[in-house]
């Protein structure tokens, strides 16, 4: 029994300390059988009510080992309260060293997490929800390996 609450306690302990109060949003989408279609467009909608901050937005992605490449090109598009476009673009994203082969990102077993930063210091003009929607962008349909991807808007502390 006093194992029970030792293990009750230390795992309540390590998800406490993960928590961040600068995080605005942090959602992913897992992706069904590690296999990433691009016609799979994970949507991301992100409430905003603070507009004199800045936020620093990244990537979540997830792969394991078996992905066959080192990098992977994203289709971002981002569009404000409006439902006007605020940006549409495609961006490539390291998961490994081209060279070496070595993940990016940490690992637990075959599996790594990748947190890549995409915007940096961004002031939203107003408040609302704000919709990010990734594609994966790769010539390889279905991309295989991919097991998740999101995203995470978090304050940067600076006004």
């Amino acid at each position: 029994m006093k194992f029970f609450w030792f293990v009750s306690i230390l795992a309540f302990s390590l998800a406490m300390s993960g928590c961040d109060e600068n995080v605005v949003y942090k959602a992913h989408e897992d992706i069904d059988d590690g296999l990433w279609y691009i016609k799979n467009k994970p949507t991301f909608k992100v409430e905003i009510t603070d507009t004199t901050a800045t936020y620093n937005m990244y990537y979540l992605l997830r792969n394991t080992l078996q992905y066959p490449y080192y990098n992977l090109y994203l289709t971002k598009s981002f569009t404000g309260p409006d439902q006007k476009v605020i940006s549409n673009t495609l961006e490539e994203v390291f998961l490994s060293n081209e060279t070496t082969g070595k993940p990016y990102g940490h690992g637990l077993g075959d599996l790594f997490d990748h947190k890549i930063p995409f915007v940096k210091n961004y002031k939203f003009p107003r408040s609302g929800t704000y919709t990010f929607t990734l594609t994966q962008s790769m010539r390889q349909n279905p991309l295989p390996f991919v097991m998740s991807v999101g995203i995470s808007v978090e304050k940067t502390g600076v006004k």
